[in-house]
């Protein structure tokens, strides 16, 4: 049964009475593509925006190629993209993506679709937020099969466009467009918390700057007279368990789950195979298929009986006076690039224990100035991964509420009385 005030529309489902869907081709003035050809780049001159710099619905002109200004204006004349114009990837693994074009001057496009919306059927933004809305699914058929994926100007042009009257759009857009910038907002501090944090680090893991109460000299230490060298052992991904009664560590959780500091275990296992950790152990990846940099990265553990598997080089203290959280950070920035110089291999890169053992450090004498800068380490990560989940909550709020919008089961409140609320 049609809901009240609602007609059952193909491919979409019910939308509102006075709602249409049309093809993008019947709201949009212009539809086509950027040159599929390679030109030759220059290191300056006109931008030139390709597929990976289209992405979440931005237009990374800060990362952009350049091209001459006569290379460019023989792709300009074909495809021009304008302020409000939607930019959509239309070849490879991106396929689908958009960005709102929200600058004036002048760039080029290779493998990006440019559409054109037309101002007295469809308000810009509004079918921004719509391609937003759509894009994964739309990615999903075109994904299909095991070629390239491309969309063609052709499946472009028959995309379907929800269509509100435009009033009731521009009230739409306007509404995504404040969670668009509550977002944007979050974004830029979590960028400044993590620049602020990387500039603690330069100066108190350098002691160039010292925190109050702290004067004593640093000394310097081959990690060979800190640490015993381990290996953990065994494990593996087909052994873990949801309620396995064991706490453990795979060595892919170094590079995918864990900072410099394991502050929550998150897997368990019921096997009792692995290297059982201490309190101050250090972890540090001892192979990867990538580079050697991906190898230097230090984890603390902070407790003890945590099953450490295989292919992890496990720093396990001499005695009681360093602190893990101060050492991995110190390993993961400091020493970053010495460490990762270290690593040997071609198809498989390794880092092993004894590749570790003359390595320098210098750090302080007490483990009490090494706490303290452990501790304001830690509160800068805590401040950045609260803004962090702060913005996955905006990103799904906001997705919540594309939902709800752009499909009529919620209707805007504007003048015209015939557009008020209405749900299914």
């Amino acid at each position: 049964m049609v809901p009240n005030g609602f007609k059952l529309c193909p491919y979409e489902g019910y939308i509102p009475d006075d709602w249409n869907v049309l093809n993008a081709e019947n709201v949009c003035t212009k539809i086509t593509d950027g040159t599929h050809d390679t030109p030759k780049k220059s290191d300056a001159g006109i931008p030139f925006i390709t597929a990976i710099h289209v992405k979440n619905g931005k237009i990374d002109f800060d990362n952009s190629l350049f091209l001459p200004e006569e290379t460019h204006k023989s792709i300009f004349r074909r495809c021009n993209p304008q302020f409000g114009d939607l930019l959509v990837v239309n070849i490879g693994a991106g396929v689908s993506e958009c960005g709102y074009v929200d600058v004036s001057f002048e760039f080029s496009l290779k493998n990006v679709a440019l559409l054109k919306p037309d101002p007295t059927k469809l308000d810009n933004v509004f079918f921004f937020q719509h391609h937003l809305f759509k894009k994964e699914k739309i990615a999903h058929k075109v994904k299909v099969g095991g070629a390239q994926p491309f969309l063609s100007l052709k499946a472009l042009r028959k995309l379907k466009v929800v269509i509100p009257p435009l009033p009731e759009q521009r009230k739409i857009a306007k509404i995504l467009t404040t969670w668009d910038e509550a977002i944007t907002v979050t974004e830029r501090l979590i960028r400044n918390s993590q620049q602020q944090k990387k500039s603690l680090m330069q100066q108190l893991l350098t002691g160039k700057k010292r925190l109050a109460g702290f004067s004593g000299v640093w000394m310097v230490a081959r990690l060979e007279g800190l640490y015993f060298f381990k290996k953990g052992k065994g494990l593996s991904k087909g052994l873990m368990s949801r309620n396995g009664s064991n706490k453990c560590i795979l060595y892919g959780e170094l590079y995918t789950r864990y900072k410099e500091v394991v502050h929550q275990v998150y897997s368990r296992t019921e096997s009792t195979d692995g290297l059982l950790s201490v309190v101050g152990d250090v972890l540090i990846p001892s192979s990867t298929t990538t580079s050697g940099i991906d190898l230097a990265n230090a984890t603390a553990v902070l407790e003890s009986d945590v099953l450490l598997g295989g292919d992890i080089n496990v720093l396990r203290p001499l005695n009681n006076d360093l602190d893990a959280s101060f050492i991995a950070h110190l390993l993961t920035h400091e020493k970053k690039h010495e460490i990762a110089s270290r690593a040997q291999g071609i198809t498989i890169i390794h880092l092993y224990g004894s590749d570790l053992k003359d390595l320098s450090i210098c750090l302080p004498e007490t483990l009490e100035e090494q706490q303290k800068i452990a501790s304001v380490l830690t509160s800068a990560d805590k401040e950045i991964d609260l803004l962090k989940q702060q913005l996955s909550d905006l990103k799904q709020e906001k997705k919540a509420l594309m939902q709800q919008l752009l499909t009529g089961k919620r209707r805007v409140k504007i003048n015209d009385k015939s557009l008020e609320h209405k749900e299914i």
